[in-house]
């Protein structure tokens, strides 16, 4: 494929003879390591990377996810943790959080934090769409678990999903035929990742999912009141309809699943955060939501919303395939980071 002189011009390519790049295992969970060589005089930061993918797709031997977190390592001098875990359909909810924390508790021991050189009061978990959710899940866990004594410093969210509660989102119409993820495939995959009950994504696509006892959790979803208002346009709010069969699903009310269900006594808890959402993604309005509910309980959020990007755009920051919108994203993830670890 031909690229252009620009966007060559851009991608700068830096040395990876400053990192050292190595896969383990922590807690039984695949992980690539990315370790500056130079010797540090003090304790370095650290970033612990969870990739997208829906649960389904994606590992951090992808080479979008591999080349990020390789320059996130260069760019900070900073020890990267990029976590590898169980993918659905043979490893549905809660498998993928569970790997997650597992990892989190295993690297926030202090013998390990010693090992690599890292300084406790300087990590931050990030991750990209599912990666996101799980990022924001295992946040809030961490830091309102009282067993765990390490905490995160900030946490950096891409473009996440975040719940599966109201599948008729401004956002999830706007986008219903998305450039990468559309309507359809998400809520297929998204039922699929819940249950092997071919039921509950036609339910999904109706709206009519959640179960009889889950109306008290609507207003943490409720886009009429949670969104600003150039993005509620003239839509017309409609609660979720209470599923007509009778749905069993834990996963539907799981904050693991859905962390805009955490309450705000929860959410106060939370580090800085930086939340970046793209215009044309099905998950946008997740994101913005998510900011509002932050900065209600008085969450210190940074917010950047790209008008022109799309859902996915990591993927696109290497051969064949080069676009300026995943390497501007790239860089505005790396930079914040660079200000606020």
């Amino acid at each position: 494929m031909c690229v252009s002189q620009s966007v060559l011009d851009y991608i700068e390519p830096l040395s990876d003879e400053n990192i050292t790049v190595t896969d383990t295992v922590f807690a039984d969970v695949p992980v690539r390591l990315y370790l500056p060589k130079r010797k540090s005089e003090t304790p370095r930061r650290a970033v612990i990377y969870l990739h997208g993918g829906a649960y389904f797709f994606g590992s951090f031997k992808q080479a979008g996810f591999d080349s990020l977190n390789r320059r996130t390592a260069n760019k900070l001098d900073a020890v990267v943790v990029a976590v590898d875990y169980r993918l659905a359909p043979q490893h549905r909810s809660p498998a993928q959080f569970e790997d997650s924390m597992a990892v989190v508790k295993f690297f926030f021991q202090d013998e390990i934090l010693t090992k690599y050189g890292v300084d406790p009061t300087r990590v931050c978990i990030s991750g990209d769409s599912a990666g996101g959710r799980l990022a924001t899940a295992v946040t809030q866990q961490v830091q309102n678990d009282l067993e765990i004594k390490h905490k995160i410093k900030v946490q950096a969210l891409l473009y996440p999903h975040l719940q599966v509660i109201d599948s008729y989102l401004p956002s999830l119409r706007e986008s219903e035929n998305g450039i990468v993820v559309t309507r359809d495939l998400a809520i297929k995959l998204l039922g699929l990742y819940v249950s092997e009950d071919k039921t509950l994504p036609e339910a999904m696509r109706r709206n009519q999912h959640m179960p009889l006892e889950s109306g008290h959790l609507f207003k943490f979803v409720n886009w009429s009141i949670l969104l600003p208002k150039k993005y509620r346009k003239d839509h017309v709010y409609t609660e979720p309809v209470f599923g007509r069969t009778n749905y069993s699903f834990p996963a539907l009310t799981d904050v693991r699943v859905s962390p805009l269900l955490a309450n705000d006594s929860q959410l106060q808890n939370l580090p800085l955060t930086y939340i970046l959402t793209c215009q044309y993604d099905i998950s946008r309005d997740e994101g913005l939501m998510y900011v509002s509910r932050l900065q209600n309980v008085g969450v210190q959020v940074a917010h950047e919303h790209i008008e022109d990007g799309f859902h996915g755009a990591l993927s696109y920051m290497t051969r064949p395939l080069y676009l300026h919108l995943g390497l501007r994203i790239r860089d505005m993830y790396i930079s914040w980071l660079d200000s606020n670890l």
